[in-house]
Protein backbone atom coordinates (compact mmCIF):
# COMPACT_ATOMS: atom_id res chain seq x y z
CA UNK A 1 0.00 0.00 0.00
CA UNK A 2 1.04 3.82 -0.62
CA UNK A 3 3.76 2.54 -2.56
CA UNK A 4 2.68 5.03 -6.17
CA UNK A 5 2.50 7.96 -3.81
CA UNK A 6 5.70 7.18 -1.94
CA UNK A 7 7.57 7.29 -4.90
CA UNK A 8 5.61 10.52 -6.41
CA UNK A 9 6.01 12.58 -2.87
CA UNK A 10 9.68 11.39 -3.15
CA UNK A 11 10.18 12.98 -6.37
CA UNK A 12 8.37 16.32 -5.52
CA UNK A 13 11.50 15.94 -2.72
CA UNK A 14 13.89 15.19 -4.76
CA UNK A 15 13.36 18.40 -6.76
CA UNK A 16 13.77 20.25 -3.57
CA UNK A 17 17.12 19.08 -3.36
CA UNK A 18 20.23 21.06 -4.29
CA UNK A 19 18.61 24.22 -3.80
CA UNK A 20 20.44 26.61 -1.28
CA UNK A 21 17.51 28.19 0.53
CA UNK A 22 13.40 27.85 0.54
CA UNK A 23 12.12 30.16 -1.79
CA UNK A 24 8.48 30.79 -2.29
CA UNK A 25 8.78 29.72 -6.29
CA UNK A 26 10.68 26.23 -5.63
CA UNK A 27 8.16 25.99 -2.47
CA UNK A 28 4.93 26.42 -4.57
CA UNK A 29 6.15 24.14 -6.84
CA UNK A 30 6.92 21.24 -4.65
CA UNK A 31 3.62 21.83 -2.84
CA UNK A 32 2.24 21.36 -6.94
CA UNK A 33 4.08 18.27 -6.85
CA UNK A 34 2.35 17.11 -3.88
CA UNK A 35 -1.03 18.23 -4.65
CA UNK A 36 -0.76 16.28 -7.62
CA UNK A 37 0.33 13.14 -5.70
CA UNK A 38 -2.10 13.47 -2.82
CA UNK A 39 -4.97 13.90 -5.68
CA UNK A 40 -3.75 10.66 -8.10
CA UNK A 41 -4.01 9.56 -4.55
CA UNK A 42 -7.31 9.35 -4.41
CA UNK A 43 -7.47 11.71 -1.09
CA UNK A 44 -10.45 14.06 -0.66
CA UNK A 45 -9.60 17.25 -2.10
CA UNK A 46 -10.61 19.54 0.84
CA UNK A 47 -8.70 17.19 2.66
CA UNK A 48 -5.78 17.82 0.33
CA UNK A 49 -6.74 21.65 0.21
CA UNK A 50 -6.37 21.77 4.48
CA UNK A 51 -3.57 19.86 4.07
CA UNK A 52 -1.31 21.83 1.85
CA UNK A 53 -2.21 25.22 3.31
CA UNK A 54 -1.38 24.18 6.79
CA UNK A 55 2.14 23.02 5.14
CA UNK A 56 2.93 25.80 3.16
CA UNK A 57 1.77 28.08 6.25
CA UNK A 58 4.44 26.46 8.18
CA UNK A 59 7.35 25.97 5.86
CA UNK A 60 7.34 29.59 4.74
CA UNK A 61 6.67 30.96 8.79
CA UNK A 62 9.06 31.39 11.75
CA UNK A 63 9.25 27.79 12.36
CA UNK A 64 11.53 26.23 9.52
CA UNK A 65 14.93 25.66 10.97
CA UNK A 66 17.93 26.68 9.45
CA UNK A 67 19.92 23.98 10.19
CA UNK A 68 17.66 21.62 7.95
CA UNK A 69 18.18 21.95 3.79
CA UNK A 70 15.01 22.70 2.02
CA UNK A 71 14.22 19.00 1.28
CA UNK A 72 14.42 18.44 4.58
CA UNK A 73 12.45 20.64 5.90
CA UNK A 74 9.73 20.39 3.57
CA UNK A 75 9.63 16.94 4.93
CA UNK A 76 9.95 17.35 8.67
CA UNK A 77 6.39 19.60 8.16
CA UNK A 78 5.04 17.24 5.55
CA UNK A 79 5.89 14.28 8.08
CA UNK A 80 4.57 15.98 10.84
CA UNK A 81 1.02 17.40 9.33
CA UNK A 82 0.28 13.92 8.03
CA UNK A 83 0.57 12.59 11.70
CA UNK A 84 -1.79 15.42 12.62
CA UNK A 85 -3.84 14.35 9.76
CA UNK A 86 -4.09 10.90 10.41
CA UNK A 87 -4.67 11.44 13.94
CA UNK A 88 -1.25 11.76 15.72
CA UNK A 89 -1.64 8.60 18.63
CA UNK A 90 -3.24 5.03 17.91
CA UNK A 91 -6.49 4.93 19.09
CA UNK A 92 -7.67 2.28 21.48
CA UNK A 93 -10.81 0.16 21.77
CA UNK A 94 -13.14 1.36 24.61
CA UNK A 95 -13.81 -1.42 26.93
CA UNK A 96 -17.01 -1.78 29.51
CA UNK A 97 -16.49 -0.92 32.80
CA UNK A 98 -19.37 -4.23 33.17
CA UNK A 99 -18.52 -7.09 30.88
CA UNK A 100 -19.18 -7.52 28.02
CA UNK A 101 -18.16 -5.21 26.05
CA UNK A 102 -20.36 -4.91 22.70
CA UNK A 103 -19.15 -3.83 19.93
CA UNK A 104 -20.83 -3.65 16.92
CA UNK A 105 -19.82 -4.03 13.31
CA UNK A 106 -21.13 -1.90 10.32
CA UNK A 107 -20.44 -1.47 6.24
CA UNK A 108 -21.92 -2.03 3.37
CA UNK A 109 -22.32 -5.41 1.91
CA UNK A 110 -18.55 -6.92 0.53
CA UNK A 111 -16.30 -4.77 2.44
CA UNK A 112 -15.01 -7.45 4.41
CA UNK A 113 -17.30 -7.03 7.40
CA UNK A 114 -17.60 -10.91 8.70
CA UNK A 115 -14.09 -11.85 8.05
CA UNK A 116 -12.99 -8.60 9.83
CA UNK A 117 -15.33 -9.56 12.82
CA UNK A 118 -13.12 -13.29 12.72
CA UNK A 119 -10.34 -11.12 12.78
CA UNK A 120 -11.12 -9.17 15.65
CA UNK A 121 -12.19 -11.92 17.76
CA UNK A 122 -8.92 -13.93 17.27
CA UNK A 123 -7.14 -10.22 17.95
CA UNK A 124 -8.70 -9.69 21.08
CA UNK A 125 -8.00 -13.39 22.15
CA UNK A 126 -4.34 -12.92 21.72
CA UNK A 127 -4.35 -9.98 23.75
CA UNK A 128 -6.23 -11.83 26.65
CA UNK A 129 -9.86 -11.47 25.77
CA UNK A 130 -12.90 -14.07 25.44
CA UNK A 131 -15.04 -13.27 22.24
CA UNK A 132 -17.78 -14.12 21.24
CA UNK A 133 -19.30 -13.77 17.80
CA UNK A 134 -22.78 -13.24 16.56
CA UNK A 135 -24.10 -12.54 13.53
CA UNK A 136 -27.14 -10.98 13.02
CA UNK A 137 -27.61 -10.88 9.45
CA UNK A 138 -30.99 -12.81 8.62
CA UNK A 139 -30.99 -11.12 4.96
CA UNK A 140 -28.00 -12.73 3.04
CA UNK A 141 -28.06 -16.40 2.51
CA UNK A 142 -25.18 -18.03 4.23
CA UNK A 143 -24.63 -15.02 6.00
CA UNK A 144 -24.45 -17.02 9.20
CA UNK A 145 -22.92 -19.76 8.24
CA UNK A 146 -20.22 -17.70 6.97
CA UNK A 147 -19.47 -16.25 9.95
CA UNK A 148 -19.62 -19.63 11.69
CA UNK A 149 -16.90 -20.82 9.16
CA UNK A 150 -15.09 -17.99 10.50
CA UNK A 151 -15.42 -18.40 14.41
CA UNK A 152 -14.76 -22.36 14.10
CA UNK A 153 -10.99 -21.14 11.55
CA UNK A 154 -9.85 -19.07 14.88
CA UNK A 155 -11.52 -21.23 17.53
CA UNK A 156 -13.31 -18.68 19.18
CA UNK A 157 -17.12 -18.67 20.38
CA UNK A 158 -19.93 -18.33 18.35
CA UNK A 159 -24.11 -17.93 19.32
CA UNK A 160 -25.93 -18.92 16.45
CA UNK A 161 -29.23 -18.58 17.83
CA UNK A 162 -32.58 -20.37 16.73
CA UNK A 163 -35.65 -19.95 14.38
CA UNK A 164 -34.36 -17.43 12.44
CA UNK A 165 -36.62 -15.04 10.61
CA UNK A 166 -35.94 -12.39 8.05
CA UNK A 167 -37.11 -9.05 9.77
CA UNK A 168 -36.18 -6.49 12.27
CA UNK A 169 -37.86 -8.30 15.36
CA UNK A 170 -35.64 -11.40 14.57
CA UNK A 171 -32.43 -9.60 14.49
CA UNK A 172 -32.99 -7.89 18.02
CA UNK A 173 -33.80 -11.30 19.43
CA UNK A 174 -30.85 -12.68 18.36
CA UNK A 175 -28.61 -9.83 19.61
CA UNK A 176 -30.56 -9.80 22.98
CA UNK A 177 -30.11 -13.34 23.23
CA UNK A 178 -26.39 -13.28 22.43
CA UNK A 179 -25.28 -10.78 24.93
CA UNK A 180 -26.95 -13.38 27.68
CA UNK A 181 -25.42 -15.93 26.56
CA UNK A 182 -22.08 -13.94 26.19
CA UNK A 183 -22.50 -12.79 29.83
CA UNK A 184 -23.41 -16.50 31.55
CA UNK A 185 -20.63 -17.79 29.63
CA UNK A 186 -18.15 -15.61 30.60
CA UNK A 187 -17.35 -13.92 27.62
CA UNK A 188 -15.96 -10.34 27.98
CA UNK A 189 -16.59 -9.42 24.70
CA UNK A 190 -19.38 -9.28 22.23
CA UNK A 191 -18.28 -8.54 18.43
CA UNK A 192 -22.42 -7.87 16.56
CA UNK A 193 -21.74 -8.81 12.46
CA UNK A 194 -24.66 -7.06 11.29
CA UNK A 195 -26.25 -6.63 7.54
CA UNK A 196 -24.89 -4.64 4.91
CA UNK A 197 -26.05 -3.53 1.69
CA UNK A 198 -24.97 -2.64 -1.50
CA UNK A 199 -25.41 0.78 -0.88
CA UNK A 200 -27.25 2.78 1.83
CA UNK A 201 -31.02 2.60 2.23
CA UNK A 202 -33.40 4.00 5.26
CA UNK A 203 -34.17 0.22 5.98
CA UNK A 204 -30.25 -0.37 6.98
CA UNK A 205 -29.86 2.37 9.26
CA UNK A 206 -33.38 2.06 11.27
CA UNK A 207 -32.30 -1.51 12.00
CA UNK A 208 -28.70 -0.53 12.96
CA UNK A 209 -29.90 2.44 15.33
CA UNK A 210 -32.67 -0.13 16.79
CA UNK A 211 -29.47 -2.09 17.62
CA UNK A 212 -27.38 0.39 18.88
CA UNK A 213 -30.24 1.60 21.04
CA UNK A 214 -30.86 -2.21 22.52
CA UNK A 215 -27.22 -3.11 23.28
CA UNK A 216 -25.59 0.86 23.98
CA UNK A 217 -22.00 -0.40 22.31
CA UNK A 218 -18.97 0.38 23.76
CA UNK A 219 -17.61 0.50 20.34
CA UNK A 220 -19.41 0.91 16.55
CA UNK A 221 -16.45 0.18 14.67
CA UNK A 222 -17.24 0.87 10.31
CA UNK A 223 -15.73 -1.47 7.78
CA UNK A 224 -14.33 0.41 4.96
CA UNK A 225 -12.75 -1.15 2.02
CA UNK A 226 -10.11 0.79 0.97
CA UNK A 227 -10.05 -0.22 -2.90
CA UNK A 228 -12.80 1.93 -2.80
CA UNK A 229 -11.33 4.88 -2.28
CA UNK A 230 -13.60 8.16 -1.80
CA UNK A 231 -16.82 5.91 -1.69
CA UNK A 232 -15.26 4.64 1.32
CA UNK A 233 -15.50 8.12 2.70
CA UNK A 234 -18.52 9.26 1.61
CA UNK A 235 -19.98 5.63 3.33
CA UNK A 236 -18.39 6.47 6.03
CA UNK A 237 -19.28 9.51 6.87
CA UNK A 238 -23.26 8.81 6.01
CA UNK A 239 -22.71 6.02 8.24
CA UNK A 240 -21.19 8.55 10.83
CA UNK A 241 -24.22 11.24 10.34
CA UNK A 242 -26.38 8.44 11.46
CA UNK A 243 -25.01 6.29 14.19
CA UNK A 244 -22.23 8.36 15.62
CA UNK A 245 -19.15 5.67 14.60
CA UNK A 246 -16.77 5.35 17.05
CA UNK A 247 -13.63 4.16 14.97
CA UNK A 248 -12.62 2.76 11.53
CA UNK A 249 -11.18 -0.61 10.56
CA UNK A 250 -10.24 -0.55 6.76
CA UNK A 251 -9.97 -3.54 4.60
CA UNK A 252 -7.56 -4.95 1.35
CA UNK A 253 -4.21 -2.47 2.75
CA UNK A 254 -2.29 -5.45 0.79
CA UNK A 255 -4.12 -4.97 -2.29
CA UNK A 256 -3.97 -2.29 -4.94
CA UNK A 257 -4.98 0.46 -2.35
CA UNK A 258 -3.68 4.24 -3.45
CA UNK A 259 -4.32 5.41 -0.02
CA UNK A 260 -6.46 8.48 -0.14
CA UNK A 261 -9.10 6.28 2.00
CA UNK A 262 -6.78 6.42 5.65
CA UNK A 263 -5.68 9.92 4.39
CA UNK A 264 -8.99 11.11 4.23
CA UNK A 265 -11.48 9.24 6.28
CA UNK A 266 -10.25 10.75 9.69
CA UNK A 267 -10.68 14.62 8.27
CA UNK A 268 -14.28 13.78 7.16
CA UNK A 269 -15.47 11.99 9.83
CA UNK A 270 -13.44 13.09 12.39
CA UNK A 271 -13.38 9.41 13.54
CA UNK A 272 -9.83 7.15 14.23
CA UNK A 273 -8.59 4.29 12.25
CA UNK A 274 -8.19 2.02 14.90
CA UNK A 275 -7.45 -1.49 12.79
CA UNK A 276 -6.11 -1.86 9.17
CA UNK A 277 -6.53 -5.24 7.24
CA UNK A 278 -3.23 -6.33 5.77
CA UNK A 279 -3.75 -9.71 4.26
CA UNK A 280 -6.59 -12.59 3.80
CA UNK A 281 -5.47 -14.33 6.51
CA UNK A 282 -7.26 -14.54 10.33
CA UNK A 283 -4.24 -12.97 11.76
CA UNK A 284 -4.49 -10.44 9.10
CA UNK A 285 -5.06 -7.12 11.15
CA UNK A 286 -3.30 -4.96 13.01
CA UNK A 287 -3.55 -1.64 14.84
CA UNK A 288 -3.39 1.61 13.58
CA UNK A 289 -0.45 3.47 13.87
CA UNK A 290 -0.42 7.27 12.27
CA UNK A 291 3.28 7.76 12.85
CA UNK A 292 4.18 4.64 11.16
CA UNK A 293 1.74 4.81 8.48
CA UNK A 294 3.68 8.38 7.63
CA UNK A 295 6.81 6.67 7.73
CA UNK A 296 6.12 4.09 4.94
CA UNK A 297 4.10 6.90 2.87
CA UNK A 298 7.34 9.15 3.18
CA UNK A 299 9.91 6.41 2.78
CA UNK A 300 11.20 5.97 6.28
CA UNK A 301 9.88 2.07 6.75
CA UNK A 302 7.83 0.60 9.47
CA UNK A 303 10.73 -1.13 11.24
CA UNK A 304 9.03 -1.10 14.58
CA UNK A 305 5.53 -2.85 12.60
CA UNK A 306 8.44 -5.66 11.30
CA UNK A 307 9.91 -6.20 15.01
CA UNK A 308 6.56 -6.33 16.26
CA UNK A 309 5.47 -8.98 14.11
CA UNK A 310 8.32 -10.42 14.21
CA UNK A 311 8.56 -11.40 17.85
CA UNK A 312 4.89 -12.58 17.78
CA UNK A 313 5.47 -15.04 15.13
CA UNK A 314 8.88 -16.04 14.57
CA UNK A 315 10.52 -18.88 17.07
CA UNK A 316 13.23 -17.59 18.96
CA UNK A 317 15.20 -20.42 19.60
CA UNK A 318 14.82 -21.41 16.60
CA UNK A 319 16.27 -17.99 15.29
CA UNK A 320 19.09 -17.98 17.55
CA UNK A 321 20.15 -21.00 17.07
CA UNK A 322 20.21 -20.72 13.28
CA UNK A 323 22.59 -17.60 14.08
CA UNK A 324 25.18 -19.41 16.23
CA UNK A 325 25.34 -21.79 13.41
CA UNK A 326 25.67 -19.65 10.91
CA UNK A 327 28.47 -18.00 12.40
CA UNK A 328 29.81 -20.68 13.19
CA UNK A 329 32.91 -22.73 11.54
CA UNK A 330 30.84 -25.11 10.59
CA UNK A 331 27.75 -22.92 8.92
CA UNK A 332 24.44 -23.65 8.46
CA UNK A 333 23.04 -26.78 6.84
CA UNK A 334 20.11 -26.70 3.97
CA UNK A 335 17.91 -27.99 6.87
CA UNK A 336 18.55 -25.04 8.91
CA UNK A 337 17.64 -23.14 5.87
CA UNK A 338 14.62 -24.39 4.93
CA UNK A 339 13.44 -24.02 8.75
CA UNK A 340 14.44 -20.16 8.65
CA UNK A 341 12.49 -19.96 5.05
CA UNK A 342 9.22 -21.64 6.88
CA UNK A 343 9.41 -19.23 9.22
CA UNK A 344 10.11 -16.26 7.27
CA UNK A 345 7.01 -17.73 5.61
CA UNK A 346 5.14 -16.89 8.41
CA UNK A 347 6.03 -13.20 8.51
CA UNK A 348 3.57 -12.62 5.36
CA UNK A 349 4.47 -12.15 1.82
CA UNK A 350 8.76 -11.33 0.95
CA UNK A 351 7.71 -7.77 -0.61
CA UNK A 352 5.25 -6.91 1.97
CA UNK A 353 8.18 -7.25 4.29
CA UNK A 354 10.60 -5.77 2.04
CA UNK A 355 8.32 -2.75 1.84
CA UNK A 356 8.26 -2.05 5.59
CA UNK A 357 11.85 -1.27 4.40
CA UNK A 358 13.01 2.30 4.06
CA UNK A 359 13.26 3.63 0.67
CA UNK A 360 15.74 6.23 1.16
CA UNK A 361 19.30 5.58 2.36
CA UNK A 362 21.33 2.01 2.72
CA UNK A 363 18.09 0.33 1.98
CA UNK A 364 17.29 2.53 -0.94
CA UNK A 365 17.31 -0.22 -3.39
CA UNK A 366 14.95 -2.28 -1.17
CA UNK A 367 11.79 -1.48 -2.81
CA UNK A 368 13.22 -2.25 -6.36
CA UNK A 369 14.07 -5.88 -4.99
CA UNK A 370 10.33 -5.88 -3.38
CA UNK A 371 8.94 -5.41 -7.07
CA UNK A 372 11.00 -7.89 -8.54
CA UNK A 373 10.21 -10.83 -5.92
CA UNK A 374 8.87 -13.77 -6.76
CA UNK A 375 7.04 -15.35 -4.51
CA UNK A 376 6.74 -18.60 -5.83
CA UNK A 377 10.33 -19.06 -5.61
CA UNK A 378 10.43 -19.32 -1.90
CA UNK A 379 8.39 -22.47 -2.45
CA UNK A 380 10.28 -23.82 -5.43
CA UNK A 381 13.41 -23.37 -2.88
CA UNK A 382 11.67 -25.25 -0.23
CA UNK A 383 10.30 -28.62 -2.73
CA UNK A 384 14.32 -28.77 -3.81
CA UNK A 385 15.33 -29.35 -0.27
CA UNK A 386 12.61 -30.99 0.39
CA UNK A 387 13.73 -33.25 -2.24
CA UNK A 388 16.87 -34.22 -0.47
CA UNK A 389 17.73 -36.73 1.91
CA UNK A 390 18.53 -35.95 5.24
CA UNK A 391 22.63 -36.97 4.47
CA UNK A 392 22.53 -34.72 1.25
CA UNK A 393 20.69 -31.53 3.52
CA UNK A 394 23.92 -31.74 5.70
CA UNK A 395 27.02 -32.30 3.44
CA UNK A 396 25.80 -30.02 0.44
CA UNK A 397 29.35 -30.58 -1.13
CA UNK A 398 28.12 -34.71 -1.49
CA UNK A 399 25.64 -33.70 -4.17
CA UNK A 400 26.92 -34.98 -7.33
CA UNK A 401 25.45 -34.55 -10.89
CA UNK A 402 23.23 -37.59 -10.55
CA UNK A 403 21.99 -36.87 -7.26
CA UNK A 404 20.99 -32.92 -8.84
CA UNK A 405 19.14 -34.62 -11.55
CA UNK A 406 17.26 -36.94 -8.88
CA UNK A 407 16.33 -34.16 -6.74
CA UNK A 408 15.24 -32.29 -9.80
CA UNK A 409 13.26 -34.87 -10.80
CA UNK A 410 11.49 -35.10 -7.21
CA UNK A 411 11.04 -31.25 -6.73
CA UNK A 412 9.64 -30.76 -10.45
CA UNK A 413 12.67 -28.13 -11.24
CA UNK A 414 15.29 -28.21 -13.50
CA UNK A 415 19.00 -28.92 -13.03
CA UNK A 416 20.11 -25.46 -13.18
CA UNK A 417 17.73 -24.24 -10.71
CA UNK A 418 19.69 -26.94 -8.56
CA UNK A 419 23.00 -26.02 -9.43
CA UNK A 420 21.89 -21.85 -8.52
CA UNK A 421 20.70 -22.51 -5.39
CA UNK A 422 23.44 -24.48 -4.25
CA UNK A 423 25.60 -21.79 -5.29
CA UNK A 424 23.93 -19.14 -3.39
CA UNK A 425 23.91 -22.07 -0.34
CA UNK A 426 27.60 -21.59 -0.67
CA UNK A 427 28.10 -17.63 -0.76
CA UNK A 428 25.63 -17.20 1.99
CA UNK A 429 27.41 -19.80 4.18
CA UNK A 430 30.86 -17.90 3.01
CA UNK A 431 29.14 -14.55 3.92
CA UNK A 432 27.44 -15.63 7.50
CA UNK A 433 31.49 -17.56 8.38
CA UNK A 434 33.34 -13.78 7.39
CA UNK A 435 30.87 -12.35 9.19
CA UNK A 436 31.46 -14.35 12.55
CA UNK A 437 35.76 -14.44 12.03
CA UNK A 438 34.93 -10.88 11.96
CA UNK A 439 33.52 -10.58 14.92
CA UNK A 440 35.87 -12.62 16.55
CA UNK A 441 38.64 -10.18 15.38
CA UNK A 442 37.05 -7.18 17.38
CA UNK A 443 36.79 -9.32 20.42
CA UNK A 444 39.92 -10.39 20.05
CA UNK A 445 40.91 -6.49 19.88
CA UNK A 446 39.00 -5.03 22.62
CA UNK A 447 40.41 -7.69 24.76
CA UNK A 448 44.30 -6.66 23.63
CA UNK A 449 42.95 -3.11 24.54
CA UNK A 450 42.13 -4.42 27.75
CA UNK A 451 45.58 -5.80 28.30
CA UNK A 452 47.17 -2.28 27.68
CA UNK A 453 44.60 -0.71 30.39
Amino acid sequence: MFENLSDKLQRAFKNLRGQGSLSEENMNEALREIRVALLEADVNFRVVKDFLDRVKAKAMGAEVMTALSPAEQVVKIVRDELTVTLGVEAAKLKFASQPPTVILMAGLQGSGKTTTSGKLAAWLKKTGHRPMLVSVDVYRPAAREQLKVVAKAIGGHLYEGENVESNTACVERLAKEARREAISSGCDVLIVDTAGRLHIDELLMEEMQSLKKLLSPQEVLFVADAMTGQDAVNSAKEFHDKLVLTGVVLTKMDGDARGGAALSIRSVTGQPIKFLGTSEKYDGLEPFHPDRIVGRILGMGDILSLIEKAEETLDKKKSEEFARKALSSGGFSLEDFRDQLRQVKKLGSLSSILGMLPRMGPMAGMQQMADKVDEKQVTRVEAIINSMTPYEREHHEAISGSRRKRIARGSGTSVQEINQLLRQYAQMRKMFKDMGKASFARKMAGMRGMKGF
